[in-house]
């Protein structure tokens, strides 16, 4: 079995065997849900902006306004301040960069997560330390993308994650799959003494599988014969029992409890 991310922002699919497509130099992801349509956001989307350095997040902002279905709400200049603002803002998206004084990226997503739980965090930074990538998955974010990328992409990558996606760099993306594996030769006493197992049922057990092949919820609602509705709820219930914020960090955890089998 192969773990995957799905599609990129600007349409970069998922290949039909779950597999990464390494020649593209655009974020993939894991997807949570199709993005909804733009026409489809009754509201705005509210982003904030976190990076210590000004010109970096003027033009982010400057981006960002030109995007009628994007509102940037507020921004900060490093990880404290971000947890207050997400706390007075209750954006749907978040930008945040890993490295910043007082209190770092990681340190953020994880206090923001108890004071904005519904936000949904995108690393956005210059950082390709696997440390960072997979602490940051960990913390409960909900995308890891690197400063390389057009900023025009940027825009497209807030609707991604709002819409249910988690997106990452493709460059990450390959140092990710190589965690899946070291972790899935682990030992089974090793793995056992890690992670207690939860207890999923067998349909839960089913979904999972499938996220862990990059496959979305409609493709695993066709798969099931279940509704998309359906999916989500089962998702929903898989991050709940595993005590997680995102499908990557879902598959992480159960390959590390020996839920399921890669390769």
């Amino acid at each position: 079995m192969s773990t995957s991310a799905a599609v990129a922002p600007r349409g970069r699919a998922a290949l039909p065997d779950g597999g990464l497509d390494e020649g593209s130099d655009m974020p993939t992801s894991a997807d949570d849900g199709a993005a909804p349509r733009r026409e489809q956001c009754a509201e705005p989307i509210r982003t904030m902006i976190v990076d210590d350095h000004a010109l970096f997040r003027r033009g982010l902002e400057i981006v960002l306004a030109a995007e009628a279905d994007i509102d940037v709400v507020g921004e900060a200049s490093d990880g404290a301040e971000a947890v207050g603002k997400a706390g007075e803002y209750l954006p749907d998206v978040i930008l945040m960069d890993v490295k910043m004084p007082r209190s770092s990226g990681i340190e953020a997503c994880r206090a923001v997560k108890e004071v904005a739980p519904s936000a949904k965090i995108i690393i956005l930074t210059m950082s390709d330390e696997e440390e960072d990538l997979f602490e940051a998955i960990k913390a409960g974010a909900s995308g890891y993308l690197l400063k390389d990328i057009p900023l025009d992409d940027v825009a497209e990558a807030v609707r991604a994650v709002h819409g249910g996606q988690s997106l990452i760099s493709p460059s990450m993306a390959g140092k990710l799959l190589t965690e899946f594996a070291a972790l899935a030769g682990r030992d089974d006493g090793e793995r056992a003494r890690e992670v207690p197992a939860p207890k999923l049922t067998e349909r839960e057990m089913q979904v999972l599988r499938l996220v862990a092949r990059g496959m979305n919820n409609r493709d695993i609602a066709k798969e099931l014969f279940i509704s998309d509705n359906t999916v989500k709820n089962h998702v929903r219930n898989i991050l709940e029992k595993l005590q997680i914020h995102s499908r990557m960090e879902a598959v992480m955890v159960a390959v590390r409890a020996k839920l399921i089998e890669l390769g």
